[in-house]
């Protein structure tokens, strides 16, 4: 009866969003002020407010949540202590002799970042302040050079430990190790489609992405060994430690992510670069971000409760489930809203905007839920390297040389976002790319 109110409801809130006002702060004011037209005109019982502490001691008390401070203070703490940095230019000498060597020790590095850090914005930035002026000095294309950057930085959303697994998995209501199990393979499948991209370019188009110069490799022998030992074996040790104790069911991802966290510290304390500023700045970092999720989770449950008392939630379920193609058009439905939004929101916002709405569809129609929300974080991924907004392109134009203009890092994107739709593509038509290491695990 009330489904119209619902609806402006929810329209009201993207016009405060889209007006510059503060997500959190847009969730709960939208709420409030329909909530008060729903009181006037009956759709509304006050008495759902008593609820809301209830859902807010549940958010506080989630122990999914937990991890994301764990995860937050490991990636801050690989940032500051200059490990990242070492990595990419221990790699880059070393495959520098291939065609497109600089180009692949970017992945490499980007993939092994994003399994320990789950954090994009520090991933683009290092690899964009370091990679591409090295590799536009000695002659690599461009876009080719912009692209992988902005593409492989980006791993960081669905390569686990990923933040937006982490909070996908508390809007789904599936484990999170489930997630981080069903993302591995997908993510891998990326890697691996940028390596083959970057081979195959480099063979037939030398000269997009030449060898380094003999006078740039400057270490060689043992001295290169011991410099690989040095640099990568930490951040394996550190993959191993997180993501090993999780999938052999030693940790929970929560746990998992302390011992990320510690090692990390470990990690500095290694490397003589431990001390008070390094401890203090993570730790804000870490604060920040995780207030951040938390306030906005408070306010998204006033939004939430509001909504569904006027009827938005069953509305929205019924034409999802009702929408003519059954499971197919509604994967197609909601990957196209989440595509959209993901250009123009961060994943954060998307997770309680629209997430929670698609959830109660999914399960009427029989669809798996893991498998769905690796599908939504790869979705995700491709709208983060989205022209025009993708905060990916973004994040590396503050650091790019002049050299490169917004232009070019826009449609630098455009090829490695088909690479990363093929993919998508194949996980929707293949679902035992996410559910066959699950099986492993339970079996």
């Amino acid at each position: 009866m009330y489904e119209w109110l619902a609806i402006a409801m929810f329209v009201g809130f993207f016009f405060f969003l889209l007006s510059g006002y503060p997500v959190a702060f847009s969730f709960a004011g939208t709420a409030i002020l329909f909530g008060v037209i729903g009181l006037i005109v009956g759709a509304f019982d006050l008495n759902r407010l008593l609820l809301l502490p209830n859902l807010w001691f549940g958010t506080m008390s989630n122990f999914t949540l937990l991890a994301i401070p764990y995860f937050v203070f490991l990636g801050a703490v690989l940032e500051k202590t200059g490990i990242a940095e070492e990595l990419l230019e221990t790699v880059g000498i070393l495959l520098g002799p291939l065609r497109g060597g600089m180009a692949l020790a970017i992945v490499v590095v980007g993939t092994l970042l994003a399994a320990t850090t789950g954090v994009v914005a520090a991933t683009v930035i290092v690899m964009g302040m370091l990679s591409l002026p090295v590799m536009l000095r000695y002659g690599y294309d461009k876009g080719l050079a912009s692209g992988i950057i902005v593409a492989t930085g980006t791993l960081a959303q669905v390569i686990p430990p990923s933040l937006v697994l982490v909070v996908l998995s508390d809007q789904i209501g599936v484990s999170v190790g489930d997630l981080f199990l069903g993302s591995v393979i997908p993510g891998i499948m990326l890697s691996g489609s940028y390596v083959l991209y970057v081979l195959v370019l480099a063979f037939f188009k030398p000269s997009m992405a030449p060898a380094l110069p003999l006078e740039v490799r400057t270490l060689h022998g043992m001295a290169l060994f011991w410099r690989v030992v040095k640099a990568v074996l930490p951040p394996v040790f550190l993959i191993f430690a997180v993501l090993g104790s999780i999938f052999f069911g030693v940790a929970t991802p929560t746990e998992a992510g302390a011992v990320g966290a510690v090692g990390a510290l470990f990690l500095a304390a290694i490397g003589g670069k431990f001390n008070w500023k390094l401890l203090k700045d993570a730790s804000h970092a870490t604060v920040n971000i995780t207030a951040l999720v938390i306030i906005i989770l408070f306010c998204s449950s006033l939004f939430s409760l509001v909504f569904d008392a006027l009827g938005g939630k069953t509305f929205i379920t019924e034409l999802l489930v009702n929408l003519p193609g059954g499971w197919l058009t509604f994967m197609v439905v909601s990957n196209i809203a989440v595509f959209f939004l993901g250009m123009f929101l961060e994943f954060i916002e998307i997770s309680f905007i629209v997430i929670p709405l698609f959830i109660p569809a999914a399960q009427a129609l029989g669809i798996d839920l893991v498998w769905f929300g690796v599908v939504m974080g790869l979705n995700l991924q491709i709208a983060f390297i989205s022209p025009p907004v993708g905060f990916s392109l973004f994040y590396l134009q503050s650091v790019a040389p002049k050299e490169i203009s917004t232009f070019d890092i826009h449609k630098s994107a455009l090829p490695f976002m088909g690479i990363q739709l093929i993919i998508l593509l194949l996980v929707v038509i293949f679902p035992e790319t996410v559910s066959w290491l699950i099986d492993i695990s339970y079996n």
